[in-house]
């Protein structure tokens, strides 16, 4: 079914093999993207997915792109929050405006998105929202109070509008991905990787459309009794 989605930070990295995913899977897809004008619309013409730029920080923004995206598309029936940043060191050298960017984008991101498209869905009684945690929003990383703290409210966030959604159709979970072999885990200095990947038990990084399988998953039309979940997808690092 022909389905709209809608994937935010869904030009590059895990969010490119999202938007890729679900436009195999028969959805029509747009992508956000706040970064450079020229990839995104290399991106568009190698895909043929449209693309929007706004700051998912900014919640008029937010809202004023859907309004804009559903005039011209069509209902947003499938939202992944994807879009998010890090700005890592530890506490002591972490200033506020890293700490706040960090949270502004990653978790206040998931809230003015779903401030956009809920309504709509509720009132459609169809709807799958699917949020990109992580593993340190699950398990925490030094150096990265900002981040996990952003991950493990979005963690939260999923389990409390799942449970506002259910009556009215509409799906809320989480995917939280282990450490991916993307440009983001890329700059972690090679040392400090060679110890994380001794640390999964499979061995290797995983893979962007590993991640996008699992949200392709979550947003099919026959997972209509899975709400309020996690999928952890983390080669076995982290298990609870």
């Amino acid at each position: 079914m022909e389905r709209l989605a809608l994937v935010t930070g869904g030009t590059r990295g895990i969010g490119e093999a999202i938007s890729l995913a679900l436009k195999e899977a028969g959805r029509r897809v747009v992508a956000n993207y706040v970064g450079s004008e020229e990839r995104a619309k290399a991106f568009t013409e190698r895909t043929g997915i449209p693309a929007y730029r706004w700051n998912v920080a900014d919640h008029q923004a937010c809202l004023d792109s859907v309004a804009r995206i559903e005039a011209e598309h069509g209902p947003v029936e499938i939202l992944v929050n994807n879009a998010g940043i890090t700005r890592d060191a530890t506490l002591l050298k972490m200033t506020y405006e890293m700490w706040k960017e960090v949270i502004d984008v990653n978790l206040g991101g998931c809230f003015n998105m779903a401030k956009a498209v809920f309504p709509g869905m509720r009132e459609r009684q169809w709807g799958r929202i699917v949020n990109i945690g992580s593993i340190n929003g699950q398990a925490g990383q030094i150096g990265q109070v900002n981040y996990a703290a952003a991950k493990s409210g979005i963690h939260g966030f999923t389990k409390a509008l799942a449970q506002e959604g259910a009556r009215f159709g509409v799906t809320v979970n989480a995917v939280a991905p282990g450490y991916i072999d993307t440009d983001m885990v890329a700059a972690v200095p090679p040392n400090v990787l060679e110890k994380i990947v001794a640390k999964i038990p499979m061995g290797r990084l995983g893979q962007a459309h590993e991640i996008a399988r699992g949200v392709v998953f979550l947003a099919a039309e026959d997972a209509g009794f899975i709400t309020g979940s996690t999928l952890s997808i983390n080669g076995g690092q982290h298990m609870y």
